[in-house]
């Protein structure tokens, strides 16, 4: 459906521990690096998370209403992406758990990374 998702960092090295760990549960791994840009992904092609430093040199900001939403097939490992995330400082916007107005198998959690990007992992499976 789409070739990548893109994210600004402020300090890529550190981005890149806090989403080595926080991506680990799906499997999603680093795909290449450079000076600019950590992209992740499964293995063997898209689509991709990248992380970058803005094209433009200036600081990064968030948008708001702007979300990034990675799937998970099971709902174990929304709730293990969210744990790591909330170890590497990420900033709780909303633990784990279903919610059904969405639809009734909808699990997800929500968080904010270390430049304050909002991020959704989420699970359409019912256990």
């Amino acid at each position: 459906m789409y070739s990548h998702t893109t994210i600004g960092a402020n300090d890529l090295a550190r981005a890149r521990v806090f989403y080595d760990a926080v991506l680990t549960p799906l499997s999603l791994e680093v795909r290449f690096t450079d000076e600019d840009m950590v992209g992740y992904g499964l293995p063997g092609g898209r689509p991709q998370f990248l992380v970058v430093r803005p094209f433009d040199r200036a600081e990064p900001s968030v948008g708001n209403g702007s979300m990034i939403a990675l799937l998970a097939p099971r709902r174990a490992l929304v709730d293990a992406c969210y744990e790591l995330a909330m170890k590497q400082g990420g900033t709780d916007e909303g633990g784990p758990g279903l919610r059904p107005h969405y639809h009734r198998n909808y699990y997800g959690a929500y968080f904010r990374d270390l430049d304050g990007n909002k991020i959704c992992i989420c699970s359409h499976h019912a256990e």
